[in-house]
């Protein structure tokens, strides 16, 4: 049977399709080829935080507080890619940051991979505009993700900057170069109103949206508890400086424990009822925040297969098993990708980690989740998908399908 069959849900989307059949085919063939040869794995996707400087000043992420600014060298991420054979030339490589056009070299590396390794991804807050724009038509990426969480008001509240105008301005100068996705995160300093709001001016542009939800990711160092933080509580606050944000972010590690590996079972808030009917036509956001609602609720357990098969690398280096908990599995600086990746020891984590966790709901790896087990049940059924991928479950009862359960 074709590889593909495992990935062949293709979405209609009136607007832009971001992901197409045949990418889902390669991620699918890299899946099974990693859960077969588990000391011989590729990489799917390499998320590279080149650097923290950040010209914003998130609510929702501080890693702009962070001091001594640092750099990965842009040697290193050119060895990174040319020296390990877990990344190939499909592999793609998403560069960010903090925001990746402050690194000192970003056009080299820019104009290092258009060249030697294409299949790169860019993601940017676009705050400076005119070289962003300058950047990807010199040196187009795959795809271009920028972040638009609300409308104006709601923008310089969360993002501390009135940086609203410029995101405005970059999609409709590179909308027609490269494909652009507004990424649109959900947490307790925006709403439901906010998402309406991206929506149909991605609609109106005729670009992707993506949504994902405030998640406490260690290198962002979060304030608010997420997933227990209701949505839209802490929203039309004042900017946070620099100073408040360094104390919270003090008083948070003194009185919070280690990221837990278990979801948080206790928000009872319904969300399905709030998201806005626009956001059905932008694939894989509906059901992602469908599920999200049932899985802070305790209810919906999919096994976590993504850090099979992506990593991310963060400013200093360090490679942790997934964007979620502090397990780390290596240093670039120290060992190469391949050793890192494919050694002994994080054979062991993977093995154990994508079986037993369940902790986050973080885009980066739910959504590939989402795909991945809908598919396989669309084919072969929820026993047979249960042998192949673990044992999970859409809700508490455990007895629904997925098509039951996002369809009622």
């Amino acid at each position: 049977m074709s590889y593909g069959l495992y990935f062949s849900y293709l979405y209609k989307n009136p607007i832009v399709v971001m992901y197409r059949l045949k990418d889902y085919w390669q991620r699918g063939s890299v899946y099974l080829h990693n859960k077969w040869f588990p000391s011989r794995k590729k990489l799917s996707t390499v998320m590279v935080y080149a650097t923290d400087l950040c010209d914003s000043a998130c609510k929702h992420c501080q890693i702009w507080t962070k001091r001594p600014v640092t750099f990965i060298p842009k040697e290193e991420i050119f060895n990174l890619i040319r020296n390990n054979k877990c990344i190939t030339s499909k592999t793609t490589i998403g560069l960010e940051g903090g925001e990746f056009m402050l690194h000192p070299d970003a056009m080299d590396i820019l104009e290092w991979l258009s060249k030697y390794h294409p299949k790169f991804d860019l993601l940017s807050n676009c705050l400076k505009p005119d070289l962003l724009i300058e950047a990807v038509k010199r040196f187009p990426p795959k795809r271009l993700w920028i972040s638009l969480d609300g409308d104006k008001d709601t923008y310089l509240n969360m993002r501390g900057k009135d940086g609203y105008d410029n995101v405005l301005k970059v999609i409709r100068e590179l909308k027609t170069v490269v494909p652009v996705s507004a990424m649109f995160t959900l947490t307790p300093y925006n709403d439901f109103n906010d998402m309406r709001h991206v929506a149909e001016i991605c609609k109106a542009e005729g670009i992707d949206m993506r949504i994902g939800v405030y998640n406490d990711i260690p290198l962002f160092d979060t304030i608010e508890t997420a997933h227990l933080t209701e949505i839209g509580s802490q929203k039309s606050l004042q900017p946070r400086s620099f100073t408040e944000a360094k104390q919270l972010i003090k008083v948070k590690k003194e009185n919070t424990p280690k990221t837990s590996d278990t979801p948080p079972g206790k928000n009872k808030l319904p969300i399905r009822e709030s998201i806005p009917e626009v956001v059905k036509e932008f694939p894989e956001n509906f059901d992602f925040l469908v599920l999200y609602d049932e899985w802070r609720q305790g209810g919906t357990r999919l096994t976590c297969n993504s850090i099979l098969e992506s990593v991310v690398i963060l400013p200093n280096g360090d490679v942790p098993i997934c964007q979620n908990l502090d397990v780390l599995i290596g240093n670039i600086f120290t060992n190469s990708l391949d050793e890192i990746f494919n050694g002994i020891e994080t054979q062991k984590k993977h093995k154990h980690y994508s079986k037993n966790c369940n902790a986050c709901w973080i885009n980066f790896h739910r959504k590939y989740d989402i795909v991945l087990f809908r598919s396989f049940e669309r084919y072969f059924g929820r026993s047979v998908t249960q042998k192949l991928l673990g044992y999970y479950w859409w809700e508490k009862d455990k007895k629904k399908t997925y098509k039951q359960f996002v369809n009622p």
